[in-house]
């Protein structure tokens, strides 16, 4: 099943967003496209209470979700999702809202806390996605578990419930974050991967595909589709896969300067 991964959804996006902002026209005919082809939305918790339970899914499932926090999701979304009815899961980075615990990281207009009590009154599912959107897997634990705990206590604080799901920032986890984000109470948690999720994914590395300035009506339509994904993101997938070969030779080397001041 197709997870749609958005970020901003803004008429006038700064060069930082852009590439993976969507016009508020292209949202609103994206969202009526999945209304027309009888498709389903579900939240991200309840597609992994479904699978978890056995229970099954409806017909033509799709998740939409949002990352990071920006202030279109409220502006632009929030009216055509509550048109159309249908739920959604939105990622924050709680460092990056604007109010008491903002770090200044932001990359365009963000989502201030009211908003984002708004967007979880309206039943937006809301999620945890760091304080500060960093690269978890090449963070040590402390600052691992820093990161997932003061992103969790946060969002309680704000909404009066733990967040049940997580996305990892720029799509990256390991094992190790894996079992973080376990340990820190996430029932679920979603990478990118640019591939439709399958249940065999676990619920710690479901895959999404993402969704950009430059999807049309017709390559968006074949992504609710399941078709020609793998091809739709070749160059994508080839560029991860570099990537993580890059950060795989970096954590090595991180651990071995740790062993070798460790002997001295």
């Amino acid at each position: 099943m197709p997870i749609l991964m958005y970020h901003s959804v803004a008429a006038a996006p700064n060069d930082a967003t852009r590439a993976l902002s969507v016009a508020p026209e292209a949202f609103a005919e994206q969202m009526a496209l999945i209304g027309d082809l009888g498709l389903t939305p579900l939240s991200t918790a309840e597609l992994a209470q479904r699978w978890r339970g056995g229970r099954p899914l409806p017909a033509r499932p799709v998740l939409i979700t949002f990352d990071d926090g920006y202030e279109g999701v409220h502006r632009h979304a929030l009216p055509v999702l509550a048109k159309h009815g249908f739920p959604a899961t939105l990622f924050v980075s709680t460092g990056w809202i604007r109010g008491s615990y903002d770090t200044g990281g932001g990359l365009d207009a963000m989502l201030d806390w009211p908003q984002v009590r708004d967007l979880a009154a309206a039943g937006v599912e809301i999620g945890g996605h760091s304080h500060t959107h960093p690269q978890l897997d090449q963070l040590g634990d402390d600052a691992l578990h820093g990161e997932l705990d003061r992103c969790t206590e946060i969002l309680d604080d704000e909404l009066g419930a733990r967040p049940a799901s997580f996305a990892y920032p720029y799509g990256y986890s390991s094992r190790r974050v894996r079992r973080a984000v376990r340990a820190s109470g996430y029932a679920q948690a979603l990478a990118v991967g640019n591939a439709l999720a399958r249940r065999r994914q676990g619920p710690y590395a479901l895959e999404r595909v993402t969704v950009r300035r430059t999807t049309g009506a017709e390559e968006f339509e074949r992504l609710l589709q399941g078709r020609a994904v793998a091809r739709t993101f070749a160059g994508d997938r080839a560029l991860t896969k570099g990537y993580a070969l890059v950060r795989r030779a970096r954590q090595l080397h991180q651990v071995r300067r740790k062993a070798s001041r460790s002997r001295v």
